[in-house]
C-alpha cells in the first residue's frame, strides 16, 4: 500500500496560526512533482505543539485538498494510548487513507507495553497503521520481534518507517514479518540502502523542497535502473546533511522560507536556526541549484 515518496509535510503558520492557505498550496506542489502520499501531523509537521482542534483540522485539510489523488497517511500517534485513538478515530472518520502511529515517547514503556499501546489503536479502527520506529526521539525502540507480533495480530497494522538508523534492525523486520508487511525509509540518507533489502519506499523530510528527485529516486530503483537511482542518491545527499545540521524541522522550514515556499515560522521549544548552520544551508541550496 505504501510506496514511493511519501512527504512528511511541515506545517505553515503564519502570525502564530496554521496558514490553511500555504498548507494547501504545498499539498499541490507534492502532487505535481510525483509525491505517492503525505504525512500531515507528523515530526516534521510539528504535532507535539500543535492543540487537539488544530491537530484534527490539519488532517481535515490534507485529505479536503488531497481529494484522493494522493494517500493521506494521518499522524495521530501519541505516549497516550486514549489521546491516540481519539486523534485515529477522527482521523478515519475524516477521510484518511491510514495512520501513522509514533512509538510513546517520554514515558518509555516495555516491549509487552508497546504491544498492548499499538494493538488497541489497531483494534479502535479499521483504516491500515504505519508504526513510526524513532528512538532517538522517543527514548525507546521498537523491537523487531514486537513489530513482527503485532503485524500477525493486527491485520491493519501493515508498515513501519523505520527511522533506528540500523540497517542490521530493518533486516531483521524483514526478515520476521509477513512477506507483504511493507518496511519504509524513515531517515533520508538511507532510502536507496533501504530499497535494497526490500524496502518500498521514504517517509520524506528532503522532499518537502524537492519532491520530483525523491519521487524520480525511488521510480528509478523500482525500474531497475539502480546507476541512476545512485547518482540521484549522491546529488540529494549534501542537501540531505543540511537540512539535518539542527533538530528536524528546524532547518527544513529554514529552507522553505529562504525559497520563498513558507513562512520559517516555528513553535517554541523550536527556535529559529543559528547564524553559522544558516549560511551552510544556504550552500547546500546554492550547490543544488536551489538558490543563486
Amino acid at each position: 500500500m505504501f510506496r514511493g515518496s511519501i512527504t512528511a509535510m511541515v506545517t505553515p503558520f503564519r502570525n502564530g496560526l496554521v496558514d490553511e492557505k500555504k498548507f494547501r498550496e504545498l499539498i499541490d506542489f507534492q502532487i505535481k512533482n510525483g509525491t505517492t502520499g503525505i504525512v500531515p501531523c507528523g515530526t516534521t509537521g510539528e504535532s507535539a505543539t500543535l492543540n487537539f482542534e488544530e491537530h484534527d483540522r490539519v488532517i481535515e485539510i490534507a485529505i479536503d485538498q488531497a481529494k484522493k489523488r494522493i494517500q493521506v497517511i494521518a499522524g495521530t500517534g501519541s505516549n497516550s494510548t486514549e489521546e491516540a485513538i481519539m486523534l485515529t478515530r477522527h482521523a478515519e472518520k475524516a477521510g484518511a487513507d491510514a495512520s501513522l502511529q509514533v512509538s510513546p515517547y517520554y514515558n518509555r514503556p516495555t516491549q509487552a507495553g508497546l504491544y498492548a499501546h499499538f494493538k488497541a489503536i489497531a483494534d479502535s479502527v479499521k483504516i491500515p497503521i504505519m508504526l513510526y520506529n524513532i528512538a532517538s526521539r522517543t527514548g525507546v525502540n521498537i523491537e523487531p520481534e514486537t513489530i513482527a507480533k503485532l503485524a500477525k495480530d493486527c491485520k491493519n497494522l501493515i508498515a513501519v518507517k523505520e527511522a533506528s538508523g540500523s540497517l542490521d534492525q530493518m533486516s531483521r523486520i524483514k526478515q520476521l514479518c509477513p512477506k507483504d508487511f511493507e518496511l519504509l525509509s524513515g531517515d533520508d540518507s538511507l532510502t536507496l540502502p533501504v530499497l535494497s533489502i526490500g524496502g518500498t519506499g521514504i517517509v520524506s523530510v528532503v522532499s518537502n523542497i524537492v519532491p520530483k528527485d525523491v519521487a524520480e529516486m525511488v521510480g528509478e530503483f523500482e525500474k531497475g535502473n539502480i546507476k541512476r537511482a545512485r547518482e540521484i542518491h549522491y546529488k540529494l545527499l549534501p542537501l540531505i546533511k543540511a537540512v539535518f545540521l539542527e533538530t528536524n524541522p528546524i532547518p527544513v522550514k529554514t529552507a522553505m522560507g529562504i525559497l520563498g515556499m513558507c513562512e520559517p515560522g516555528l513553535r517554541l521549544p523550536m527556535c529559529p536556526m543559528s547564524a553559522e548552520n544558516q549560511e551552510k544551508l544556504k550552500k547546500a541550496l546554492r550547490d543544488y541549484g536551489l538558490l543563486r
